[in-house]
């Protein structure tokens, strides 16, 4: 480490502490524990107080060995509430970590005002953090961190990743899921109070939550979670410390992340905002494209099997759809090939005519089902089953099939379509 500048020795620690806390951070959010964290970061003030006040030192092991006992007392007093009181988790979360903080704020008082102490003594850096402060010794001692996290995650691999997703049935299948909640969240209060003096404790929360909450916008399985989450969290640190020249280095490798995050709601191809607008967007263009192919299907319906045209007016008053939108729906399909449009004329192609009869066979196919079976209302099953009919998965379709062809109510030929329920309904009460 001689080579390296105190610059590179702080990118480093801050990618170390950033890829240990994506790892850590990962199972509490997947156990929604997320402030539990935050509670730690305030809780450790206390303890880095004490344990200054008797070692004299401002070592980084030593304040974080007092920050530590400071940490798991609040959780200790945490849980004794939760358990013995009727306050809620969150609640004890809010009080422990605003008494303990609290209490830390007076002993740093008492310390700054110390004639013994030298002013402040640099205890203050750890609210808001000071990384430039980081010796060898702190780098080796985040290098140890995150390689027993690591270990720790890959020796207890399944262990975790059952707990965290099932809580309840590993517990039903014997698991010691108490000692397997407790590794995870030590791992968590390990990574939390080793990186106080890098971001502090304000901000320590977010290194443990952002890069875990940016995965997850990314993946659905749960080893690229861990990959992607220490990736994400070193790359925040490393990044952070490079862009804080002139900045607080705390507040601004958390901007990284924070930045990181937002780009990851914007731009994640499945979760992210402008894929989900995507999607609905072409949902609701083909929810509202069989809407016109059923229409002039039940235009036609009369004539059968002769195709007649129908006029822009006619379907306009059968759909009580805006005149621009049903015009740009009716260009979209002839560009398809689903209609043919001469004039104010609109008719059916082959292709055109088979669509139209596969989605009008699964409107009134879903409508029996719940005029029949779910017993929903004649006058009401038609705007539900607009609803509800293009979601539907195919196995159910199957299922409704099977159970129409039992009956004998199912056409022979795919393109066929059963009577409409409301028809049948009306002939049966006359």
């Amino acid at each position: 480490m001689t080579g390296l500048s105190l610059s590179d020795k702080v990118t480093i620690g801050s990618a170390l502490l950033g890829g240990a806390a994506g790892v850590a951070g990962s199972f509490a959010v997947l156990r929604r524990r997320s402030l539990v964290g935050d509670m730690l970061a305030h809780a450790s003030l206390p303890g880095v107080c004490i344990a200054y006040a008797i070692t004299g030192s401002r070592e980084l092991l030593g304040l974080s060995i007092g920050a530590l006992i400071s940490g798991l007392i609040a959780i200790g007093l945490m849980t004794l509430v939760v358990r013995w009181t009727r306050t809620k988790e969150d609640a004890a979360i809010g009080i422990m970590l605003s008494g303990f903080f609290g209490l830390g704020i007076v002993l740093l008082s008492v310390i700054t005002r110390s004639a013994a102490a030298g002013g402040s003594a640099g205890l203050s850096s750890y609210i808001f953090g000071e990384p430039g402060n980081m010796l060898d010794s702190d780098l080796l001692t985040l290098a140890a961190v995150g390689a027993g996290v690591l270990l720790l995650v890959v020796c207890f691999y399944k262990e975790f990743k059952l707990v965290s997703f099932d809580h309840e049935f590993a517990k039903s299948q014997g698991w010691p899921t108490l000692w397997l909640d407790l590794g995870m969240m030590s791992a968590v209060a390990l990574v939390t109070i080793i990186g106080l003096p890098i971001v502090g404790v304000i901000l320590m929360a977010a290194m443990i939550i952002l890069p875990a909450a940016t995965a997850r916008m990314w993946t659905n399985r749960f080893n690229v979670l861990l990959v992607l989450a220490g990736v994400i969290g070193a790359t925040t640190g490393a990044v952070g410390v490079r862009l804080s020249s002139s900045l607080p280095t705390g507040p601004t490798v958390v901007l990284t992340g924070a930045t990181i995050f937002v780009a990851s709601i914007l731009f994640a191809p499945e979760r992210g905002v402008i894929a989900r607008v995507w999607s609905e967007t072409r949902l609701r263009i083909r929810v509202a494209r069989e809407h016109l192919l059923r229409s002039l299907y039940e235009l036609n319906e009369p004539t059968l099997p002769r195709l007649t045209p129908t006029s822009f007016q006619t379907l306009l008053s059968h759909r009580y759809a805006t005149p621009w939108m049903l015009r740009w729906l009716v260009d979209r399909s002839e560009h398809r090939g689903l209609v043919a449009l001469r004039g104010d004329q609109i008719t059916l192609t082959p292709l055109g005519f088979r669509r139209a009869a596969e989605a009008t066979r699964t409107h009134r196919m879903w409508e029996i089902y719940m005029m029949e079976f779910a017993g929903s209302a004649p006058d009401h099953v038609d705007r539900s089953a607009d609803a509800v009919e293009h979601l539907l998965p195919e196995s159910l379709l199957v299922e409704l099939e099977e159970r129409l062809a039992r009956e004998g109510r199912l056409p022979a030929i795919a393109t066929e379509v059963p009577a409409s329920p409301h028809e049948v309904s009306a002939e049966g009460n006359g």
